[in-house]
């Protein structure tokens, strides 16, 4: 460059701020939740293989269990190794049963204390605590008291946060009161609603997120889900129970409902909000981290695609094999690197002589023939492919004579 061309030695700071205005602001750092009970290898693996998308991540320590007026402590065991060679920090997670009116508070504080101390005598990096109470706003009031008597006795160093719900959006003043006494709070925004409304609607949590940053002059996160749950109503119609992390007990004799959100549903709200960025929005914080056994969750290479902002692809490809003369199998594979909803029906011509369905699908009929329904919808991990079914036909070519219906 020329010194006729070149910028003036007093412009360049000014240069330099105008670009760092015109640059976009970094992605919002992931922390996620370890609400498993059991640590299993599946589990210890994905902690030490995902740690570098990571923050925080936030370990599920103690519950209050359903039970009497003051309930029961469930202690969890984590694998004490793997947390301590793990590089993001640890917050240790304390649930209280929302359904739980009172419980013991002095027995509450006490084992909080004595969880925490032991984390530490184990030599874990403590990044902070937080309290999991889905009360209802009835109780914010008592919640507020519990919550400063708690701080009083925590180190002053420590981080102490809470989860929040939108319902309690609804009591601005108890809300705005409550956010004022813990560090830093989580909103929560899938399972919040009416199961038969879903698990997660964009829209919704980006209006509770922009309502949330009102109430609250600290930083703020949000939960996002990761994964898919199974909700159960009894013959009566009412709420017997939801399947995640842990398989239901037994099944309550009525009717079932498949909830789910795609990594692309999710990748697209992310863009949104780190677009929009509500005010004091420190970052998002994922439920729960995948592993390779939990069926319920995202694959891991969704987990990883979405974590890191990269773009997603999802193509699912009908293809058969003839394992015998006129016998046609019927797979689907996921070509991308994001889990995607499986077809809702599969159709093929009428001359075919017998079919079933299989992998969650089965043989319905309508005014077209026959054809392949799927039951309830469920995602296809990326890189994975499953067989949907089978048909008995004389000749069959699947590019031209079968047919998906998203």
């Amino acid at each position: 460059m020329s010194a006729s061309h070149s910028v003036p030695v007093w412009l360049l700071p000014l240069v330099a701020l105008g670009l760092a205005a015109c640059s976009p602001p970094a992605p919002l750092p992931n922390d996620a939740y370890i609400w498993q009970r059991k640590w299993t290898p599946a589990l210890t693996d994905a902690l030490r293989d995902q740690q570098q998308l990571v923050q925080r991540w936030r370990v599920l320590a103690a519950e209050l269990e359903t039970g009497p007026t003051t309930g029961q402590w469930r202690v969890m065991q984590p694998d004490w190794q793997s947390l301590r060679a793990s590089q993001p920090g640890v917050v240790a997670v304390f649930r209280l049963n929302g359904q739980t009116a009172r419980w013991d508070e002095a027995q509450a504080l006490a084992l909080i204390r004595s969880t925490l101390d032991q984390w530490q005598a184990r030599g874990l990096r403590l990044a902070g605590v937080e309290v999991d109470y889905d009360c209802g706003t009835a109780r914010l009031d008592n919640y507020r008291a519990f919550l400063g008597r708690l701080r009083a006795q925590l180190p002053p160093a420590l981080p102490l946060s809470i989860t929040a719900l939108p319902a309690w959006l609804d009591n601005p003043a108890a809300l705005t009161a409550l956010l004022a006494v813990p560090d830093e709070a989580v909103l929560q925004v899938h399972a919040v609603r009416n199961p038969a409304q879903g698990l997660f609607d964009g829209p919704i949590a980006l209006d509770w997120a922009e309502r949330f940053a009102e109430r609250t002059g600290r930083p703020w996160r949000i939960a996002l889900p990761t994964y898919g749950t199974r909700v159960v109503w009894d013959r009566a119609g009412r709420l017997a129970g939801a399947e995640s992390e842990t398989p239901l007990l037994a099944s309550a004799g009525g009717a079932s409902r498949e909830l789910l959100v795609t990594p692309a549903e999710m990748a697209d709200f992310v863009q949104q909000l780190e677009k929009r960025r509500p005010a004091g929005l420190a970052g998002l914080v994922w439920f729960r981290l995948p592993t390779r056994d939990d069926r319920r969750a995202w694959s891991l290479t969704s987990w990883r695609a979405v974590l890191s902002r990269q773009p997603l692809r999802s193509t699912i490809e009908l293809t058969q094999r003839q394992p015998a003369p006129g016998l046609y199998e019927l797979w689907l594979a996921n070509r991308g690197n994001a889990d995607a909803l499986l077809p809702s029906a599969i159709r093929w011509p009428s001359r075919c002589m017998a079919a079933d369905g299989s992998g969650g699908y089965a043989l319905d009929y309508g005014k077209d023939g026959p054809f392949l329904h799927l039951k309830q919808p469920a995602l296809l991990r990326a890189g994975e492919r499953r067989q949907a079914g089978w048909l008995r036909c004389e000749q069959l070519d699947a590019a031209k004579d079968i047919h998906v219906q998203d």
